[in-house]
């Protein structure tokens, strides 16, 4: 075996996954003992069996990446407890394994993932849905572009066959819960070095965090980031409409036709909340020129 034989033999037996239980499994897909397989290319010690030291690699390996991906979402951690979560992730890396160069990436896929699994809270799914989506959108709103906005001239070019483009940090989210109440408490009662899935089998038992009641409410939210910060800001649906028409790259005149398409608010009052949304967006730099590529 030469070192890129060797190399390559090491990468598959590390991050093969683990067992339910977080061992290192005891045969290949292809059934060979991983035993014989660790004998191989792995020396014992006088403590150790080859088989035992390739497992803490294996075991740390995918130790780091469930932490990883523990880190962007405290508040689902929260809820289903630790040894639940953990098991959550590792099925969910199994699925969706690290192809990216960044730990950053790993929770991506998760909160689409977990429409299609219920088996881990079939009774709260639909509230951890909100959960995973609001975590995920708090990674998007930190990490994002943040483009010049646009000024008070630039809003006088505009008419009804306008693009108006958003920032690429701001997040819009249709929720069927209140989460950003517990997405906040939890923040708020868990230090930061807690924010994390430490290696399972020797994770530190940290206080239980109190959580606030969820009662199904429909609620849509604006997550953005302003001054290296990230906020969440509950908006009226009609705000919401007009924010993702604009976002999908809608007309402006078309897009105030989607936002009150199901309003009841009359017309004077539409008007009056045209000028609140576009206030409230304006001062916080919601509003930007076209990314670069677009501008170009």
């Amino acid at each position: 075996m030469n070192l890129l034989e060797l190399q390559r033999r090491m990468a598959e037996d590390v991050t093969r996954p683990l067992t339910p239980d977080f061992q290192m499994q005891l045969a290949t897909p292809n059934g060979r003992s991983t035993h014989e397989l660790a004998s191989s290319y792995i020396k014992p010690n006088d403590r150790l069996s080859s088989f035992d030291r390739l497992e803490i690699y294996n075991r740390q390996y995918w130790f780091r990446v469930i932490g990883a991906v523990s880190e962007d979402f405290p508040a689902l951690g929260a809820v289903l407890g630790a040894k639940k979560f953990d098991s959550m992730v590792l099925a969910y890396l199994r699925e969706n394994p690290s192809t990216s160069f960044t730990l950053r990436n790993l929770g991506a896929k998760l909160p689409k993932w977990l429409e299609s699994h219920p088996e881990f809270s079939p009774r709260r799914h639909a509230l951890l849905l909100d959960i995973a989506r609001l975590e995920w959108a708090y990674v998007e709103a930190f990490d994002s572009a943040d483009l010049a906005p646009l000024t008070t001239a630039d809003f006088g070019d505009l008419g009804a066959a306008s693009p108006l483009f958003l920032q690429p940090h701001l997040q819009l989210l249709d929720l069927s819960y209140p989460v950003d109440e517990l997405v906040l408490a939890v923040h708020r009662q868990t230090a930061p070095s807690d924010i994390m899935s430490n290696a399972v089998t020797e994770r530190k038992q940290a206080k239980r965090t109190r959580l606030p009641a969820m009662r199904r409410s429909q609620i849509h939210l604006a997550v953005h980031r302003y001054e290296n910060s990230v906020y969440y800001r509950r908006i009226d649906p009609e705000a919401y409409r007009l924010l993702s028409a604009l976002q999908s790259g809608t007309l402006l005149g078309q897009s105030l036709e989607i936002a009150f398409s199901e309003s009841t608010f009359p017309a004077e009052q539409q008007a009056a909340k045209i000028q609140e949304y576009f206030a409230h967006a304006s001062e916080l730099g919601w509003f930007c020129k076209p990314p670069p590529k677009l501008a170009s």
